[in-house]
């Protein structure tokens, strides 16, 4: 039996992911997102697909700004007695210039795509046990050596840092046997990906890419530990 948290569980690869690890009746899900209508979508969906999978626990919490030693926190200890995942899938993205994106633009995506996650792991880690898995969802446009797109530059810098944090976290989480590893996806269609790219077809399906995360979160950890590893069949 696993218990698994994941962020940005409202829509997109994040909501596929959900779906996939409840038609595992082992598995219980904290599924975390700020959207609570989108939550209730999700456990109805869950609901009607895997009536006899896992147990599903939306909650609506804000990864970057909500209060976690008096909010999250409690919510999670009354569902688990551990957590063995933590998928860190929030995130947000902006397609403009360099030149023409703010600073302020810039600070949301890094608060949004890296602050927030820095954040569960310093509160989510200390609830985990030996052998736990704390995968970061990244994107090729965060992998070093890819091709990059235009408008992509504070959305590409903050998953490359996320990137490099998973592999320090990896070295620093080795006493306690929790294993840390990035994917850096390729384009998905997902509302995200439409929105910042109208009429673009994506080289994944949302479904194929959730599968993907599903299947890593609960058997990468075997395997992998602090890498960053590159999930995409188009270029970039």
């Amino acid at each position: 039996m696993a218990n698994i948290i994941i962020t940005g569980a409202s829509s997109g690869i994040g909501f596929e992911t959900v779906l996939d690890l409840t038609a595992n009746k082992n598995n219980n899900v904290i599924a975390l997102a700020r959207s609570a209508d989108k939550l209730r979508r999700l456990h109805e969906i869950a609901s009607d697909l895997n009536f006899d999978g896992g147990k599903l626990y939306p909650a609506q919490f804000d990864i970057v700004y909500d209060n976690y030693v008096d909010s999250l926190i409690p919510f999670i200890k009354s569902k688990f007695d551990k957590v063995d995942i933590l998928i860190n899938n929030a995130g947000a993205l902006i397609n403009k210039s360099f030149l023409d994106t703010s600073a302020e633009e810039f600070g949301y995506m890094l608060q949004t795509n890296v602050l927030g996650h820095v954040n569960m792991i310093k509160y989510i880690a200390p609830l985990m046990t030996e052998g736990g898995h704390i995968v970061n969802i990244s994107s090729m446009g965060g992998f070093q050596g890819s091709v990059k797109f235009a408008g992509l530059s504070a959305y590409s810098a903050s998953k490359g840092a996320l990137a490099v944090l998973t592999e320090c976290l990896a070295e620093e989480f080795k006493d306690k046997n929790i294993k840390v590893n990035c994917l850096a996806l390729g384009s998905s269609q997902t509302e995200m990906f439409e929105e910042a790219f109208p009429g673009l077809e994506a080289g994944t399906l949302a479904f194929e890419m959730g599968r993907y995360v599903s299947e890593f979160a609960q058997n990468g950890s075997k395997y992998y530990n602090g890498k960053v590893l590159p999930v995409s069949n188009t270029t970039p």
